[in-house]
This record gives C-alpha cells, structure tokens and sequence, in this order.
C-alpha cells in the first residue's frame, strides 16, 4: 500500500491536541489492514520525520439503536498514536 491510502486523516480531539503538546505523539486515523511497520514508513515518507514508536487502538463497529431496536451499525476505526524523536514535530493544524 502507498502510505496516501495508509494515513487516512488525523485526529483532531482534546485528547489528541493534549498528546500532542505533553507527550510528542500524533494521531492518525490509518486504513484497517495496515500494521505498525507500514504506519511508522508511512509517517516518515508524507512528513520526513524520525519516528521512534507506534501504538495503535481499534474500535469495532457497534449496532445503532434508537428506542431499543438495532437500525443500522456504527462504523469501526483504527488509530495510531504516532511517537515522534526529540525536535522532530508535525505541523498541520498550528494557529488554529
């Protein structure tokens, strides 16, 4: 895969803005199949940043109910916390 069909989109939350500021982490929202390998080459291909560890987090898709009766599915996700090397940073939402 091309690391533009592995990185997806980045995360933009209070818990992402909060890691990003205290812990030098990035987060992505990455394509289902791709692995931590794949993910750490990617990052540092679109950025050309060093990075030192990947964590990833997946959420599977959940039934939707409205007044007890499943309707539909809540669609799943995989995200990567991205660590990044000392003085090494992504800026693509600074000033915002």
């Amino acid at each position: 895969m091309d690391y533009t069909q592995i990185l997806l989109k980045p995360a933009v939350s209070e818990k992402a803005t909060f890691v990003k500021e205290v812990g030098g982490q990035v987060v992505f929202y990455v394509h289902d199949k791709a692995n931590k390998i794949e993910i750490k080459k990617a990052v540092e291909t679109a950025f050309a940043v060093k990075v030192t560890d990947v964590n990833v987090v997946r959420k599977s898709p959940s039934p939707r109910k409205k007044f007890g009766k499943v309707v539909g599915k809540v669609p799943g996700y995989k995200k990567a916390y991205v660590s990044l090397a000392e003085g090494d940073k992504i800026e693509f939402f600074e000033g915002v």
